[in-house]
């Protein structure tokens, strides 16, 4: 579903992407980790096209992310934001209907709010949410309010950025198994990036390490474990010395 060839971008004089090669099959969940700063969420932008890579191609379905109707290929996909980025002065349902009340995927105003409060409730949110404002959420009830916005649309394609980031281990548990349940039900194709190794382990089919703007390792999660790779093991056991260590 998702291909990356050759990938690399720069800024100014600072190195993020330097080859990147990567395959995100069809209706299967990709896990990106990596330390911070290493072009994880520059990798996403650059396969929805809101970047340009100075090298490489890049393919969803086939098709080069820059060929074409950008607003029609961007319906495709969804996204859970880092911190879930609601619109606070917006109430609960339109932040989930947000694709829904504009542009080409408009629907009718009561239409939408219908679907909003059916994705709530698939996220584990009643009804009685869906007129509050974000502020009057917890953090955890916010993460799933993004989800469902995440959704809304049915996309085929949906990203996650840091999905657990800020919430409690339990609160982080039920984010990672709706997540999995989520993704499996609508078939989607997902790409996770996350530092958290316990979302990893619930949420990846495979697994990508990018360091020093390449992809260390690439495979299916039950291969990650016995990697050779040095970066990947130091990286998935937390380890303080090793040769990610010795690089910074």
């Amino acid at each position: 579903m998702i291909r990356l060839d050759g990938v690399h971008k720069s800024f100014a004089a600072r190195q993020v992407l330097r080859g990147v090669d990567l395959d995100v099959a069809q209706g299967s969940s990709m896990v990106i980790i990596g330390g911070s700063g290493t072009g994880k969420s520059v990798l996403l932008k650059c396969i929805l096209g809101l970047v340009e890579p100075d090298a490489g191609r890049i393919t969803v379905d086939g098709r080069d992310v820059h060929d074409g109707d950008h607003d029609a290929f961007l319906a495709r996909f969804g996204m859970l934001f880092q911190g879930a980025a609601l619109f606070d002065s917006l109430p609960v349902w339109q932040n989930v209907a947000f694709r829904l009340l504009r542009g080409r995927l408009k629907r009718p105003k009561a239409d939408a709010r219908a679907i909003a409060i059916d994705k709530l409730r698939r996220v584990g949110l009643s009804a009685d949410v869906a007129d509050a404002f974000p502020a009057e959420l917890s953090g955890g009830m916010q993460k799933r309010v993004g989800l469902a916005r995440a959704i809304a649309a049915d996309p085929a394609i949906i990203f996650f950025d840091e999905p657990t980031t800020g919430l409690d281990p339990i609160m982080a548990g039920v984010i990672n198994d709706l997540i999995r349940e989520i993704v499996t039900e609508m078939g989607a194709t997902a790409i996770t990036i996350t530092h958290d190794m316990t979302s990893v382990r619930a949420i990846a089919d495979s697994v990508a390490m990018l360091h020093e703007g390449t992809i260390k390792w690439t495979g299916p999660i039950d291969r990650m474990d016995a990697a050779p790779d040095p970066c990947l093991q130091q990286f998935i056991h937390g380890r303080a010395s090793g040769p990610i260590a010795a690089l910074r």
